[in-house]
């Protein structure tokens, strides 16, 4: 490995400069707003605040799996948070999530609206209020939940550790990148010889668990993000290939994945999504 750095860590770290690379002009070292804008309110009791991120993904896949097995009540207003400008630090959306992250979802059903963020959780959330996609049996539901945290704590090292030195640092690096592409191969690893034994990632049945790990790991082993499917030798991971062609056909994964999305063809973004004909 050759030497690319000299740098010594000070004994105390201070923000002097930016650190440059992409979403360097968001990055901060505090936290709470940075303007006062209140967040719109559409007609729906669910209201969702986010971004087509693979984070946001999970949360409209699920939403639009819902309609499609016939829960009304899972109509929702989504409104776009474009966090490469900063509207994440809005008074609005602070209040709703105070660590400044997308997605963020209120739900405005009962007597007082109650705020919902983190992707796990608005997934644990919406599957407990509309009794799918997490089974009731103790084994089954461990499972689908071991899976679901499995991702939470996975797709750190493939999103801010890979997928910043890879694709979104100021430089490549050869360190970080060497030892983070191992971690996400130990990671595809994992899944592919889970997925060699069963149809979806926590057992028979279609999960929380796919719609959490699919828009990472799916996504990634389809070539769709970080452009890293050739370096990263995803054709060796034929299970988790089978399993996200799989989920890439159902129709409430393609109209989810189109909503507050901003990037790829025109005809796959949808800024904002208030009715199910803003998908047609």
């Amino acid at each position: 490995m050759t030497d690319q750095s000299k740098y010594v860590p000070p004994k105390v770290w201070v923000a002097e400069a930016p650190s440059g690379g992409t979403f360097a002009s968001i990055n901060r070292p505090v936290a709470g707003p940075t303007h006062d804008k209140e967040l719109p309110v559409g007609q729906h009791p669910l209201q969702l605040y986010s971004l087509g991120t693979p984070n946001g993904v999970k949360v409209t896949i699920m939403l639009e799996e819902l309609l499609a097995a016939g829960h009304a009540g899972a109509e929702y207003d989504a409104w776009l948070i474009r966090i490469n400008e900063g509207e994440q630090f809005s008074s609005g959306f602070v209040d709703i999530n105070p660590n400044s992250k997308i997605p963020a979802m209120v739900d405005r059903s009962g007597a007082q609206p109650l705020r919902v963020f983190e992707s796990g959780s608005i997934l644990v959330y919406l599957a407990e209020k509309f009794g799918a996609f997490l089974p009731k049996d103790l084994a089954a539901r461990t499972e689908t939940l071991n899976w679901l945290f499995w991702q939470m704590g996975s797709a750190p090292f493939l999103g801010g550790g890979f997928g910043h030195f890879y694709a979104y640092a100021p430089e490549k690096l050869e360190y970080p990148i060497n030892r983070y592409a191992m971690e996400v191969k130990r990671q595809l690893d994992v899944l592919d010889r889970q997925l060699a034994d069963h149809r979806y990632v926590a057992g028979d049945d279609y999960t929380i668990a796919d719609m959490a790990i699919w828009p990472w790991y799916g996504v990634l082993v389809l070539g769709k993000i970080y452009g890293a499917g050739e370096f990263l030798s995803v054709h060796e991971y034929k299970n988790v290939r089978r399993w996200a062609d799989e989920i890439a056909a159902r129709p409430a994964v393609i109209r989810g994945r189109k909503v507050n999305r901003t990037f790829g063809e025109p005809e796959e973004q949808v800024l904002e999504r208030h009715a199910a004909s803003d998908l047609d």
